[in-house]
């Protein structure tokens, strides 16, 4: 049985929102029916799953993993799983986060303002990859849907561990419909085309009810479906940790040494640097980013004041449509919201919560102030009776608007300008950290994408739609060239990216990448380049030659002659590159490509820019980057804080570091005063990657929400911060 799962902050990307809700608490709204868990273990699980199978013999061993991570997916009453966490092997029992997906339906408004677009307008080619297996890893799928029963195949549902990925349906909890979106979007068979409209759907239930799976729910299904022996892997989720080692990450390249594509979205918390969350932070993955297509974007508008108030529109909300001038007014300070505009500002209560409110109330609309100086792209796709458009405005737009309602009424009207195609502005944004990779690897349509959902169709938007559009390029590509490896199909998407521009100039690599895909190229491309994305790394002495090296492979009958632009002069940086080269038909080329870096001669921080290589008429641009002395990226994130499974006293807690540090301290803060109220944590001599431990209750002290401020000292002696949201579950509460 599927249960409820209480929001309480973002983390995953599509939107993807994250709660802690312990396994025991859910167990007690249960009864004593019987549960599902992925149990984490130490040491080998074949001889564990014979341990359980002789002193817990009740317990049903759903199934065993070996492949990606060691573990158990395990069936009981709540009772005998409680008993589980006193054995030594139990490393972690796994239970249910949250993230929400995006919906957004389209009007008569919709398509004067915005063209919408559908997935088959990708495929420019006669392929359609016939016999290709396509793993959606997601919120199930619905395989009765019209669209989707023909090529649905098979699945498994790692939440409640058994045959049947149906998405969530309303009496089982929040009800989901990404997955469904997923699917149509790669190969949706009826009334509408998916890209590849004759391969074959393989749904993974890695995320129940709202939208919500731990890591190792993905890493499972991730595990299946390797068993289930499919071709391609799609995962339009992701977190906030810009690590190239965290475990999803370190799963996602198991499963590319495997044999298995791995297409992953790459986030949603663009548009600054550093974004990039983990999986798709993976050396061996494709990661998506999203491009926007032309259209008419609102805004709000004080006349009086000549002021402009850019406004995002929450995934899930009816189109923002107001047709004149409305008042706005400050929810918390007047109950007469008949025919305004309802403003509010974030904190801990649901953004539906308040929506509703203000729906009851008469509001026409609702504008959501961010509490962080940073975009904010909220969801609200779990309303099913949500009339109202929602929409969130910047910290600074919120606290200008909070100052004038204080002195007088405003009357805000709705204006659009257009956007030009390009990168949207929620796609996530590289490098990695650490290993500074360029990511995304490139980017696919994302901005109101027509597909299936449970009941009907849908235009929903985020690099969650990316991702699913190169999954389905890829089975073209694995159709109509049967014999080319991933690393080859992976190469020439690659190489015969358009790459975008902005007013004549090119937009940066960790922006776009290599650049908007284009199938009918990458089939019948002259030239594939393996892995054309250039990362010389980091300088840290006065001079230094880095040096990377490409693979050209000419795959047509003739010989083909290849040669570098000289690249623009710079102080402080010249360049080595190869002369002219000529490739023998079907055959490889290592070339080495030498840049030298005198670092006193350029700012510190990222440097990135292009190199172009040229084969008669076509040009081959490759994005390079390399990190002079040391950059602006984050130093800790995705801090976690959870009771431990199964327990009243004991919490986990978690955070990812990017390079060593002498102390990391945690203070909490009162969320709505930010006052000062205690230190929760403090260790010193952190070292670099996941770092993990526990504290008991007495430690962390008195239960509430609070504003978690990470403060860290690095070895260098510089400071960083970042803040986050824990909660800390009352005295006799059982947990995660």
């Amino acid at each position: 049985m599927r249960v409820k799962i209480l929001l309480i902050s973002s983390i995953f990307v599509m939107l993807f929102t994250v709660s802690n809700v312990s396994l025991a608490e859910q167990l007690n709204h249960k009864g004593n029916k019987l549960e599902s868990v992925i149990v984490e273990v130490n040491g080998e699980p074949k001889e564990i799953q014979a341990f359980l199978k002789s002193h817990y013999p009740s317990i049903e061993i759903v199934a065993v993993y070996t492949t990606l991570f060691n573990g158990l997916a395990l069936k009981g009453d709540r009772e005998q799983l409680r008993r589980m966490e006193s054995l030594d092997f139990v490393k972690n029992i796994h239970t249910v986060q949250q993230y929400e997906t995006t919906n957004m339906e389209r009007s008569k408004w919709e398509q004067k303002h915005r063209k919408a677009v559908f997935p088959f307008e990708l495929n420019n080619t006669t392929y359609t990859g016939k016999g290709v297996k396509v793993g959606v890893i997601d919120t199930g799928m619905d395989y009765n849907h019209p669209d989707l029963r023909t090529n649905y195949r098979s699945g498994y549902d790692v939440v409640d561990l058994d045959d049947d990925p149906m998405e969530t349906k309303p009496e089982e909890g929040i009800p989901t419909l990404h997955g469904s979106h997923v699917a149509g979007i790669i190969a949706a068979n009826g009334k509408l085309k998916g890209v590849a409209p004759d391969a074959e759907l393989y749904a993974y239930r890695a995320l129940g009810p709202g939208g919500s799976g731990t890591s190792i729910q993905v890493i499972a299904a991730m595990e299946q479906a390797i068993k289930d022996d499919v071709d391609i892997i799609n995962l339009s989720l992701g977190n906030q940790v810009n690590g190239p080692d965290y475990p999803t990450s370190l799963a996602v390249n198991k499963a590319a040494e495997l044999g298995v594509a791995v297409v992953i979205a790459n986030g949603n918390a663009g548009p600054d640097g550093w974004t990039v969350g983990a999986p798709a932070t993976a050396n061996q993955a494709l990661s998506v980013g999203a491009a926007s297509h032309e259209q008419q974007l609102p805004y709000l508008y004080a006349r009086w004041d000549d002021k402009k108030i850019a406004i995002t529109e929450m995934t899930g909300s009816p189109p923002w449509q107001l047709d004149t001038f409305y008042p706005i007014a400050f929810a918390k300070q007047t109950k007469d919201l008949n025919g305004k505009i309802a403003l509010y500002q974030r904190d801990d209560i649901p953004f539906m919560e308040k929506v509703q409110q203000a729906q009851a109330s008469g509001a026409k609309a609702v504008v959501i102030a961010n509490n962080q100086d940073q975009p904010l792209q909220g969801d609200v796709s779990g309303g099913k009776s949500l009339k109202i458009p929602v929409a969130s405005i910047s910290q600074k737009d919120g606290e200008w608007l909070r100052k004038k309602l204080n002195k007088e009424q405003l009357n805000l009207e709705t204006k659009y300008e257009s956007k030009a195609p390009s990168i949207a502005n929620f796609s996530s944004r590289g490098p990695v950290t650490v290993n500074w990779h360029i990511k995304p690897d490139v980017v696919a349509p994302g901005t109101q994408i027509v597909s299936t959902v449970p009941g009907g169709y849908r235009a929903l938007q985020g690099t969650s739609m990316a991702a699913p559009h190169v999954s389905g390029v890829v089975a073209l590509i694995k159709e109509a060239r049967p014999m080319w490896t991933n690393q080859q199909i992976f190469g020439a998407i690659k190489t015969t990216a358009l790459r975008m521009d902005a007013d004549q100039e090119p937009l940066s690599p960790t922006i776009q990448g290599m650049g908007l895909i284009r199938p009918k190229e990458a089939i019948e491309t002259k030239t594939i380049i393996d892995d054309p994305q250039l990362t010389f790394g980091q300088v840290h002495s006065y001079s230094e030659t880095k040096t990377e090296q490409i693979v050209i492979e000419n795959t047509t009958d003739e010989p083909q002659t290849y040669y570098f632009d000289n690249p623009y002069k710079q102080p402080g940086i010249s360049w080595n590159l190869p002369p002219s080269i000529t490739v023998a038909p079907h055959k490889k080329q290592k070339l080495s490509l030498e840049i030298k870096i005198t670092s006193p001669q350029i700012e510190e921080g990222v440097h990135q820019g292009w190199i172009t290589m040229r084969q008669k008429d076509t040009a081959y641009h490759m994005p390079y980057l390399f990190v002079n002395q040391a950059a602006d990226n984050p130093k800790t994130m995705g801090f976690e804080f959870v009771l431990q499974p199964l327990s009243t006293d004991a919490f986990n807690y978690r955070f990812y570091m990017t390079e060593p540090a002498e102390k990391v301290e945690v203070d909490l803060y009162h969320p709505d005063t930010l006052l000062f109220d205690r230190q929760l944590l403090e260790l010193k001599d952190v070292k670099a990657g996941v770092n993990e431990g526990e504290m008991d209750r007495g430690t962390v002290g008195k239960s509430g929400y609070y504003y978690a401020v990470i403060s860290v000292t690095l070895k260098t002696g510089d400071l960083a911060s970042y803040e986050a949201m824990i909660y800390v579950p009352p005295q006799g509460v059982n947990g995660n």
